[in-house]
């Protein structure tokens, strides 16, 4: 397995996978955009198709709203199978497929933070979005297979009777010879990818996360601030750029107690970070999912858990390089940014992302679960 520390290198590294596959191919994303990678893409999986490969392809119905009903036809023409998950509609507006994967054979997949798009195919330091992804061979790449099989069958379908024991078998844990995939969905119960980050990081010695949307339960900040507490390493590198301004804010919001407790925050300056990367002492957690509620228990979300010194040691070079270009958040700057509308907007966007999101989400799953059980 190796660590593509871009978005660049992720979309180049897909792209090589599509051009050599012979077999199949499998891809996830949630944003598909009609731009100029987006069409590189699509011209390299019809290519494939009219070269007897079977390709399959998942978009998120929200996610690529902006995409022509027709602009996957070539590719449908040519044998390519093309599904889009959850089309619009008010009762079950919320729950997205954020899951963003390329299986080849069955035998190479690439995993990461980057959708399909223009934003995405930079260094993250002089053009484009700071992303990253995983590139990994061999039997993990079967079982990433397989998760896709499963979510292109339920992408396929009408809503079902029983919703949430659909959801249940999404949230999964699988085990392989080289890691853990963890697999997210909405709904109660218990969920492996939430319970397998509580767990490391309330343990680990040495942590870092890198994270663009950072808006984590109450339960999981308690535990990074009393690991910071009793002496362990907490470093958070979180965007001081964002595409999404009430996401930003509500992060802003909670950085006193946690600069307070010893942890060390910095905000990235090149560029938007979108990047989504966990260490826990020798340990990486590396996928689509964001630290906060919507991908804990709203949306369709997938991380692998890996126990890979060589992997962890790699990811830890990566966060010290963009540390480097970071700038650290310390008491003289929230003072100096504590005005009384400054206060008040965060606090709002608090509301709205970690209250009122959530809370809209639950109303909706138990509209659509009536409606069909």
């Amino acid at each position: 397995m190796r660590l593509l520390p871009s978005g660049a290198a992720g979309l180049k590294q897909m792209s090589l996978l599509i051009r050599k596959a012979r077999h199949n191919i499998q891809l996830q994303t949630y944003i598909y955009r009609d731009d100029q990678t987006g069409r590189r893409i699509r011209t390299q999986l019809i290519e494939a198709a009219r070269r007897g490969v079977r390709v399959r392809v998942v978009v998120d119905a929200l996610g690529s709203f902006s995409l022509s009903p027709d602009f996957f036809a070539v590719l449908e023409a040519a044998g390519g199978e093309l599904r889009v998950f959850n089309p619009l509609s008010m009762r079950r507006f919320s729950h997205r497929n954020h899951r963003k994967l390329l299986v080849c054979d069955r035998q190479h997949a690439v995993i990461g933070g980057f959708n399909i798009g223009d934003e995405y195919d930079g260094d993250g330091i002089e053009h484009g979005w700071m992303d990253l992804g995983l590139m990994v061979r061999g039997e993990l790449a079967g079982v990433l297979a397989s998760a896709f099989d499963r979510f292109f069958v339920l992408a396929g379908e009408k809503p079902r009777r029983f919703p949430r024991l659909r959801s249940a078998i999404e949230r999964n844990e699988i085990d392989s010879g080289q890691g853990r995939l963890l697999l997210s969905g909405p709904g109660r119960g218990r969920n492996p990818l939430k319970a397998s980050l509580f767990r490391e990081l309330g343990r680990a010695g040495n942590i870092c996360i890198i994270s663009p949307y950072f808006l984590p339960p109450w339960s999981l900040r308690r535990r990074l601030m009393k690991r910071a507490r009793q002496g362990g390493r907490v470093r958070l590198l979180l965007p001081g750029n964002s595409d999404v301004a009430l996401a930003w804010h509500a992060s802003r919001s909670i950085y006193a107690r946690l600069v307070r407790a010893g942890i060390e925050v910095l905000e990235y300056q090149p560029q938007v970070l979108h990047a989504k990367l966990v260490i826990a002492d020798d340990t990486v957690f590396v996928g689509s999912a964001n630290l906060n509620t919507r991908s804990f228990h709203i949306d369709y979300e997938l991380m692998l858990r890996l126990d890979n010194t060589d992997l962890a040691e790699q990811a830890r070079g990566l966060f010290e390089h963009l540390s480097g270009l970071a700038r650290r958040i310390d008491e003289e700057f929230l003072q100096s940014q504590g005005g009384l509308w400054t206060r008040l907007r965060q606090r709002i966007s608090y509301f709205l992302m970690a209250r009122l999101d959530p809370l809209v989400a639950r109303w909706l799953w138990r509209r659509s679960n009536q409606h069909l059980d």
